[in-house]
């Protein structure tokens, strides 16, 4: 009994995640292995069957325009997008967690409250605001947020909006587990509040920082809710702006289950090299390896 108790314990865990996780990940790879075969033209029983087609469905998916047009866009929108948010999410960590600041827990809760709103309500409260016919701020700036020219930061600026609060949660939880006597060494060796913040806090900041990163990043390559919610609003975003999107119109437009899920399984993958090489990457740098 003793022996098996800690597999009693697992189980919970281990049953959902084969529910909800290895199935639908092995019926994905089923579906991208087969395809629809049509005979004659295609009516009465026996007309459509599915057949197996091995890998054609993923040489099909890495040999298309239109999911590597839509990975460039994303590319630059996440170069965006990280920079962006990372660098305002560890100032405000930083400022938040300086001995001087005032309002901290209101601060606090006010700049991570954007991140409470679900990612639709906020990306149609900035459409609207981006609307030439009811923006308030388009006069003011001279600047069609929904043009082909400016819609890419236009969604950029709603992720940042919405993820900014999340990472400096994080960073500042880091932030305040570090001994504060490191700090008062410092102080006593006459460094000021910003070269404690730059040869201090953010050296010892790093794996939290790394943590935030590779978090954004998988965020980032998934992007789907910005361009496809303000997609009705404007005719610059295409059905296939990013590659979930193309996944999207694949399985729930024209109904190509198959391409959908070849299409799912390639961008699950270079996902995983995009943060697998960024970890490495760090990793070289931190221990030098080569």
């Amino acid at each position: 009994m003793k022996r098996s108790a800690p597999y009693l314990f697992l189980t919970p865990a281990i049953v959902l995640f084969t529910l909800f996780l290895a199935v639908p990940i092995g019926y994905t790879v089923y579906l991208a292995m087969r395809r629809t075969k049509v005979s004659g033209l295609g009516l009465g029983k026996g007309a459509r069957r599915e057949v197996f087609v091995g890998f054609d469905n993923f040489a099909a998916a890495l040999s298309d325009a239109e999911l590597w047009n839509g990975w460039l866009r994303v590319l630059g929108y996440g170069a965006l997008v990280l920079v962006v948010m990372l660098g305002l999410a560890l100032l405000f960590a930083l400022l938040l967690d300086s001995a001087r600041v005032r309002l901290a827990k209101f601060s606090r809760i006010a700049i991570f409250l954007p991140y409470a709103v679900p990612g639709v309500a906020a990306t149609l409260m900035w459409g609207f605001l981006y609307l030439p016919s009811l923006s308030p701020i388009k006069d003011v700036l001279e600047v069609n947020f929904l043009g082909a020219t400016a819609v890419t930061y236009s969604m950029a600026n709603v992720a940042v909006w919405g993820g900014v609060g999340f990472n400096m949660l994080v960073l500042y939880t880091a932030l305040r587990a570090i001994p504060r006597d490191l700090y008062e060494a410092a102080r006593l060796d006459g460094a000021s509040e910003v070269q404690i913040a730059l040869r201090v806090k953010i050296p010892i900041l790093t794996p939290a920082i790394i943590l935030t990163t590779v978090f954004s990043i998988i965020a980032t390559v998934q992007v789907f809710t910005e361009p496809s919610t303000l997609r009705p609003l404007t005719n610059t975003i295409s059905s296939t702006w990013s590659p979930l999107m193309k996944v999207y119109r694949d399985a729930f437009v024209t109904g190509d289950l198959y391409s959908a899920a070849a299409t799912s399984i390639v961008i699950a993958a270079i996902s995983l090299v995009l943060s697998f090489g960024f970890l490495r990457v760090v990793r070289n740098r931190a221990f030098g390896e080569g």
